[in-house]
């Protein structure tokens, strides 16, 4: 796939790699016009995962829940999704909140069930490139991005959110596997929650304070130079939170991506450089905050892009790897400072629950005769 790259074509005879990193010159990327103009900010419908029991007994009631890391990831035994209920639906949005990705397997959904059922939770997103409106085509990745990341300034392979830059990014996606080799093509998922806890606590604050600078640029020229197909939009620069606050759990994750996020809109440039170097190592070094998933056909995974960062695992495979994704938008991105990270509730209920206790033991020893 790489060969498309323009940067392959202008060879040096010094050292036989090519001259240019990435060329501007190319028309292919002068020339485009894309034929949709940007997006405006739309408010979405309250969260499916509003209306949810937290218990989700529903659920619960026709699917094992099987925890795959401490974490994120929750696998769902003995269930088809095209047989859940909206009220079923609902509670499995809330345990994506709360995980961050729930995974199945052998599932009988079509691509027609898939979108139908992912319009539930809210308008159809589409990607940049995507040509089919409610859905788009996902393929694996065979090449060495290390090695591509040298002549195209877009850092494909690198842990993202999808499409963070939008003005409203995406809140769920669902992935079904039609075609897939039996080893390699995997994807991993980090757990948003889980990098903001695992800073310091000045670095918290630090953090909080700053706007991400996403943009759509590197992806929007690579994607004309690599593929040869136009994007939709024009490119797009947006500041979000760094930290933003999940509707639904009311919970702090990092809001950095390193896929789509170039800097820090409130640092100077070596200042914003350093801390973007940081956080590609936070994010891989995450393993304490990751699942990594081996995909069959009909396999699914259905996230959400507001609480966790994913990859596709590179490969040298050659049989066809092929998934169907749906996509639906999110909310624009907010932070609020009354809001807590995911271990700093769990201790506060931690506290509470004991203090309880402690009452209760005391009562009854108040209350036992002598």
């Amino acid at each position: 796939m790489s060969a498309g790259l323009e940067s392959l074509k202008h060879i040096s005879p010094d050292s036989g790699f090519p001259i240019a990193i990435h060329p501007h010159f190319s028309p292919k990327i002068r020339d485009h016009v894309p034929p949709e103009p940007l997006r405006k900010e739309i408010v979405p419908d309250k969260d499916r995962g509003s209306f949810a029991d937290p218990e989700k007994k529903a659920l619960f009631s026709v699917a094992k829940p099987v925890a795959l890391t401490e974490s994120i990831g929750t696998l769902l035994e003995n269930v088809q999704l095209s047989q859940l209920t909206p009220q079923q639906l609902d509670e499995l949005a809330l345990l994506v909140n709360e995980r961050g990705v729930v995974f199945f397997r052998n599932q009988d959904l079509t691509t027609e069930q898939q979108v139908k059922l992912f319009e539930h939770y809210g308008i159809l997103d589409r990607h940049p490139a995507q040509k089919d409106v409610k859905h788009v085509v996902i393929r694996g990745s065979t090449e060495d991005h290390r090695e591509i990341n040298k002549y195209t300034p877009w850092p494909s392979g690198e842990w993202h959110a999808d499409t963070s830059f939008e003005i409203n990014p995406p809140s769920y996606s669902l992935l079904r596997m039609e075609e897939h080799p039996p080893v390699g093509g995997d994807t991993a998922w980090i757990s948003g929650y889980g990098l903001y806890d695992a800073l310091s606590d000045s670095m918290k604050k630090f953090v909080e304070g700053l706007h991400a600078v996403h943009t759509s640029r590197l992806q929007y020229d690579t994607i004309l130079d690599l593929w040869g197909v136009g994007p939709n939009r024009p490119p797009i620069d947006s500041h979000h939170p760094a930290v933003r606050t999940h509707p639904v759990t009311g919970l702090k994750a990092l809001n950095v991506n390193t896929g789509f996020v170039t800097g820090f809109a409130e640092l100077k440039k070596f200042e914003s450089d350093k801390l973007l170097e940081f956080f590609q190592y936070h994010l891989h070094s995450a393993d304490d905050h990751s699942v990594r998933w081996k995909w069959d056909v009909g396999s699914v995974a259905m996230w959400d892009n507001r609480c966790v960062l994913h990859r596709v695992i590179p490969g040298s495979y050659e049989a066809p790897r092929r998934g169907i994704r749906t996509t639906v938008f999110g909310e624009k991105p907010f932070y609020d400072p009354a809001s807590e990270g995911r271990a700093e509730r769990e201790r506060r209920l931690k506290a509470a629950t004991n203090g309880q206790s402690k009452e209760s033991n005391g009562e009854k020893l108040i209350n036992t005769p002598a």
